[in-house]
């Protein structure tokens, strides 16, 4: 029985020594072979702990069940173990990864020596995609290439590093040496030729731009220029001109570029196929949420994750295009034409993208046309894209045909209403035109009566403004004239006693032989009281002088009222002018309102003084009813102030009359508006006095508040030299 359990274990040790053996790998002239399961022995190092002298002893290599080796994010490295053979007559094997995002990818074998005492001396000899005689040759711009020496029919075991951020198949190629060199120069023809495509297309589609001025022209450029890049740098491109830093390609330059390239994707489909207008709203916000996607990869680049990138990026790419097929297939079921060649070169597109992903993934099986698979679809994509553009072109055309024609058949059915309407018109016109010949002349005779009737209100206020001005005068000159009347009868008998006194004394002189009439003048005399009889006299008198002074001021200052319609400007005392006003003004302003005239000194001012006092009458008048309109009066007064200042001088009339709102107040200098009952004003006054101070090239301003009072501030300029214009 122990010889039974000794027998099966060693069958089962020699079983799975069995299963850990692989198969050389032999290539011979003209051959290339992938390295598949059946020629390696794998072992994960995904924390980069193991060192190249710990790997050649190592016995945890295993087979895999996968034909290619395959990197993710759990496994961003690994070690491959295989044997190949040269049975090529090339003293060299040219070792390559191609169509993969790699970012270091080194071989290491075992180098045996015999020296000169025949002692066989092993040491390790590390071979890298980054040595010079590698990348110096432009025949390995696409591909990740390290050449092994291996003398031809001789074999050698190989240990290979291979890391990456990316998910990725590992498509390790091995070739003779003239067969890689005659289908490198093809490939680097081919590669060039697509790249060529793109930069004429991208260029192309610029110059559409300039010329016709649509966007979608600009946007599908910048699609095509990051779309060439990224394909670029799966061509490989990329690691020739950044052969010396692979780790700025593949953890930022290459991710960012695919993430460059879904923007611009989103940027085209959206304006070529009008989402915003064409698509509900939900759907469109689905649309921009697209945009936010492709910020999260963004997010994990810029912050150094960027095996978290790659995986994220590979989500947006797989969740747009879903998104966009969904989208422009509900466009296209609506018959939006331009949505039909983009639904058939992004559904090619997408194909090859799914058909990509599963690839590096290991669901999909590595070859030729997986590999190449995205790059082909790419450029049909672009055909159909432009085919599409062309379409929308014709599309543009053909509406605008439609839209002309259809312009034009209005314009005629336009042109014949308008010649049948022109007739109707024209007939309508001639009686319009007789009835606007009689409406005209009726105009005329209403015009000339309205001028008319505007004279005779002009006039009716100065003849308002003249009588008030009468008024006042006789109310003025009547006390004085009856004070002087009072005077006249008392002092006509003072000076009748006074002469018939004069006359007895006369006689007694005339008759001094009779004392009688002495006696006879001496007793009138003390009678009549000639003390009394002569100060009775002289104050009569001074009564007289009184009344006939102030019937001279009075007369004064009607002097300046008497020129209202004088034309030349002559040098006037403003505050004179003031005085003089409400001298005319006293009979009319009521017990119970005190003026108040604080006025300065001002120099004599160059204008028209009969105007300035009609003015000044017109607006202190005012101020007297605005106060008079109360029905309570309490400390009621008007103050005016003057004030001089270098270039003018302001005349400030203020009241605590009942005030103005700002609807009235905007409006009191129009003509002919009043706030008075009908009958009682004409609305002229204060369109006069504006009329005045705008002739003398001044300003009168208002402020007012209701039931508080108002501030007329009228300002005149000193440099007043030539009339601006009559004053009606």
């Amino acid at each position: 029985m122990k010889k039974k359990l000794l027998i099966l274990c060693c069958l089962i040790l020699n079983l799975g020594a069995f299963a850990q053996k692989t198969d050389t790998l032999v290539i011979h002239d003209d051959e290339s072979r992938y390295l598949t399961n059946r020629y390696f022995l794998e072992l994960e190092d995904p924390q980069n702990k193991i060192l190249a002298r710990d790997v050649i002893n190592n016995h945890n290599f295993h087979k895999l069940n996968e034909r290619f080796p395959r990197l993710s994010y759990n496994k961003p490295i690994t070690w491959l173990k295989f044997t190949i053979k040269n049975g090529s007559r090339q003293s060299d094997v040219p070792i390559t990864i191609s169509r993969s995002v790699i970012d270091e990818f080194d071989i290491y074998f075992v180098e045996t020596t015999v020296d000169s005492n025949r002692v066989t001396h092993s040491r390790l000899r590390h071979l890298s995609a980054k040595d010079p005689e590698n990348s110096s040759n432009m025949l390995t711009q696409s591909v990740t290439l390290v050449d092994a020496p291996l003398e031809p029919d001789s074999s050698i075991t190989l240990f290979a590093r291979v890391k990456s951020v990316a998910t990725t198949v590992i498509p390790i190629q091995i070739s003779s040496s003239d067969l890689f060199i005659t289908r490198r120069g093809i490939e680097n023809l081919i590669n060039g030729a697509i790249m060529g495509m793109f930069a004429i297309m991208a260029l192309y589609n610029l110059m559409l731009f300039i010329i016709v001025g649509d966007k979608n022209y600009l946007y599908y450029s910048f699609y095509i220029m990051f779309l060439a890049l990224t394909q670029g740098i799966q061509l490989g491109f990329g690691n020739n001109l950044f052969s010396d830093n692979l780790k700025l390609l593949n953890n930022y330059i290459t991710p960012l570029t695919r993430i460059c390239f879904g923007y611009t994707l989103l940027w085209f489909a959206g304006n070529f196929l009008r989402f915003k207008q064409n698509i509900t709203k939900p759907l469109y916000n689905v649309y921009q949420l697209l945009y936010v996607i492709y910020a999260l990869p963004l997010l994990a680049i810029l912050y150094g994750y960027s095996d978290l990138g790659y995986s994220l990026i590979t989500f947006a790419i797989f969740f747009t295009c879903l998104i966009l097929i969904l989208l422009v297939s509900i466009l296209y079921a609506k018959g939006f034409n331009p949505a039909k060649f983009f639904i058939m070169g992004w559904g090619f597109f997408l194909i090859a993208i799914m058909i990509s992903i599963c690839k590096n993934y290991g669901v999909v099986p590595y070859n030729y046309f997986t590999a190449n698979i995205v790059v082909y679809s790419a450029i049909t994509e672009l055909i159909l894209f432009s085919v599409a553009l062309a379409d929308q072109i014709n599309f543009y055309r053909r509406q605008n045909t439609e839209s002309q024609l259809a312009a034009l058949a209005i314009a005629k059915e336009n042109e014949r209403l308008i010649t049948e309407q022109n007739i109707v018109l024209e007939n309508k016109v001639k009686d319009r035109t007789q009835e606007l010949i009689e409406t005209n002349e009726n105009l005329s005779v209403t015009i000339d009566n309205l001028k008319s009737a505007q004279i005779q209100l002009v006039e009716t206020e100065k003849m308002a403004s003249l009588g008030l001005l009468t008024a006042g005068v006789a109310h003025e000159i009547n006390n004085p004239i009856n004070f002087v009347g009072a005077n006249v009868s008392p002092l006509r008998l003072d000076l009748d006693e006074l002469m018939e006194l004069l006359e007895k004394f006369e006689a007694a002189a005339n008759n001094p032989d009779k004392p009688e009439l002495l006696d006879a003048a001496n007793k009138f005399k003390q009678k009549v009281d000639a003390d009394f009889l002569k100060d009775e006299i002289k104050s009569l008198l001074n009564g007289i002088e009184d009344g006939a002074s102030r019937t001279a001021e009075i007369v004064q200052s009607l002097r300046t009222f008497s020129r209202i319609d004088e034309q030349g400007l002559t040098p006037t005392n403003i505050n004179t002018a003031i005085l003089n006003t409400l001298v005319i003004l006293r009979s009319a302003i009521p017990y119970f309102i005190e003026i108040k005239p604080i006025l300065n000194n001002l120099q004599p001012l160059n204008c028209y003084p009969g105007k300035i006092n009609q003015a000044l009458l017109n607006l202190i008048n005012n101020a007297i009813q605005a106060i008079e309109a109360k029905k309570k009066y309490h400390n009621e007064s008007i103050t005016i102030y003057t004030h001089d200042f270098p270039d003018h001088i302001t005349i400030e009339i203020m009241d605590t009359g009942i005030g103005m709102s700002n609807e009235v107040r905007q409006r009191i200098f129009e003509p002919f508006f009043t706030t008075k009952n009908v009958g009682e004003g004409t609305g002229l006054g204060l369109s006069i006095v504006f009329g005045i101070i705008e002739k003398h090239n001044g300003t009168i301003q208002v402020q007012s508040s209701p039931n508080i009072g108002s501030k007329f501030t009228v300002t005149l300029p000193k440099n007043l030299t030539n009339p601006v214009g009559d004053i009606t």
